[in-house]
C-alpha cells in the first residue's frame, strides 16, 4: 500500500496527467511528471517534472528512482522500458494490459476470446488481405492501423471500392485491422477500476456523442434501458477481472440496432468520457485510479446528479470563455495548453442537471459548439 506523502510518478503530462495530479495532491501524495514539454498541463500542477522524451531510458530510470509507484496517462508507453524499471519501483498496472490495448488486433482478439461480442475483424498486412476481407465483410468497413492513432486518426472508412485507393497509405505504416461496419443506435462507455487486491469500483454507463470522430458530449446516465446499463457494467467488470486490471479502464461499446452490446475499444487509463465524475460522483475516475494503483480500498461509486459533459476544442475556446460570466452553474475546466489548435482538446465543461434534454438544448443555444 502506497501511503500519503509518498510519490506517484506519471509518464505523460497532458490533461489526464493533470487531473490525476490534482486528485493525488488532494489525497496527500507527491507527484512527479515525465514529459518533454516543460510547460505541460500536468507539470504545471505537480511537485516536479523530468523534462525528457518518453524514449529516454535514463529519464524513465530517474522517474522510477524518485517515485514509489509508476503510472501512465496514455497507451504508447515503451513496454520494455516499463518492464526494466519494475526492479526499481512498483508498476502495479504491469505491461500485459498495455501490450493488449496498444494494438487493436491484440485487443479485438482478447475480447473475442473472452466471449465478448465484437465487430467481425481481420488482420490486414497487404492490399490482397484487404480485398479478401472486403469480399467477406462487404461495404462499409473501417480500416485502422493496429498501433497509434486516436480521435479518428490513422483510420479510413471504406464506403465503396473507390475508397480502396487511399488504403495503401495506412497499410504502409504497419499492420492494420479491418472491422466490419455495425449499425448502432448509440455509443456508450463504462469506467471500471480495480486495485491490486482485486476490489472493483464501477462507474455509471455514459452515453457518448461524437463529432468528426472526437468526443463532443457525454450524458450520464446514458439514455438507454436500465437493463442495458447494467449489462454494460457487467461486461466492463468481466473485462477488468479477465485482464487482471489494476488502475482504471475505459470500456467503449456500441449499442447495436439489433439490441446487442459490442465492445469497441479499451483505454487503459482515465478516459475523456469519465471526466463528468469529477463533479457528478462521490469519487472521480482520477481518485479511484490513484487509489487502485496505491492499493487503497475501493469505494462504491454513486452518481450524485445526472450530468452532461461537453468538450472544449481549440475552435471553442473563445466562445466558451465568454460563457464563464453567463453560466453560473456550469463547471469550466481549462487544461493550461498554450496553443489552441483546431480540434485540440483544451478543456471541458460539466453541467449537473435535473433535465438532460433542457441542458442539451441550452448547450446548443449558445452556438459555441456549432
Amino acid at each position: 500500500m502506497i501511503t500519503q506523502g509518498q510519490t506517484i510518478g506519471i509518464i505523460g503530462g497532458g490533461q489526464l496527467g493533470q487531473m490525476l495530479a490534482f486528485s493525488a495532491k488532494s489525497a496527500g501524495f507527491r507527484v512527479l511528471i515525465l514529459d518533454p514539454n516543460p510547460d505541460c498541463s500536468a507539470g504545471q500542477v505537480s511537485d516536479d517534472q523530468i523534462v525528457a522524451e518518453y524514449e529516454n531510458i535514463s529519464a524513465i530510470e530517474e522517474l522510477a528512482a524518485r517515485s514509489d509507484v509508476l503510472t501512465y496517462e496514455f497507451e504508447n508507453v515503451d513496454l520494455k522500458a516499463l518492464e526494466d524499471v519494475t526492479r526499481m519501483v512498483s508498476v502495479p498496472q504491469g505491461t500485459k494490459l498495455l501490450a493488449i490495448t496498444k494494438d487493436r488486433l491484440n485487443e479485438k482478439t482478447f475480447l473475442a476470446d473472452s466471449g465478448l461480442k465484437v465487430t467481425p475483424f481481420a488482420a490486414i498486412n497487404s492490399i490482397t488481405d484487404l480485398k479478401e476481407a472486403i469480399q467477406k465483410f462487404g461495404y462499409p468497413a473501417v480500416l485502422k492501423t493496429c498501433q497509434g492513432g486516436y480521435d479518428g486518426k490513422a483510420q479510413l472508412v471504406l464506403h465503396d471500392a473507390a475508397d480502396l485507393a487511399e488504403a495503401p497509405e495506412l497499410i504502409e505504416q504497419g499492420q492494420c485491422i479491418l472491422e466490419d461496419w455495425v449499425e448502432f443506435s448509440k455509443e456508450i462507455s463504462v469506467m471500471v477500476a480495480r486495485n491490486v487486491d482485486g476490489a472493483i469500483s464501477l462507474f455509471p454507463t455514459s452515453e457518448n456523442i461524437h463529432r468528426n470522430q472526437i468526443l463532443h458530449e457525454s450524458i450520464v446516465p446514458a439514455r438507454i434501458s436500465h437493463v442495458l446499463q447494467e449489462k454494460a457494467q457487467k461486461m466492463a467488470e468481466k473485462i477488468a477481472t479477465k485482464i487482471n486490471l489494476c488502475g482504471i479502464l475505459g470500456v467503449e461499446m456500441f449499442v447495436g440496432k439489433d439490441g446487442e452490446l459490442y465492445v469497441n475499444e479499451l483505454a487503459p487509463r482515465p478516459h475523456n468520457s469519465g471526466h463528468y465524475s469529477i463533479e457528478a460522483c462521490n469519487f472521480s475516475q482520477f481518485d479511484v485510479h490513484n487509489r487502485a494503483i496505491c492499493n487503497w480500498p475501493m469505494p462504491k461509486i454513486e452518481l450524485l446528479e445526472p450530468v452532461v459533459m461537453v468538450n472544449i476544442l481549440g475552435q471553442h475556446v473563445a466562445g466558451a470563455a465568454k460563457l464563464v460570466s453567463e453560466k453560473l452553474q456550469w463547471h469550466f475546466h481549462d487544461y493550461g495548453k498554450a496553443d489552441a489548435r483546431h480540434d485540440r482538446k483544451m478543456g471541458h465543461v460539466t453541467i449537473l442537471t435535473n433535465n438532460v434534454e433542457e441542458t442539451l438544448s441550452e448547450i446548443e443555444k449558445t452556438k459555441v459548439w456549432d
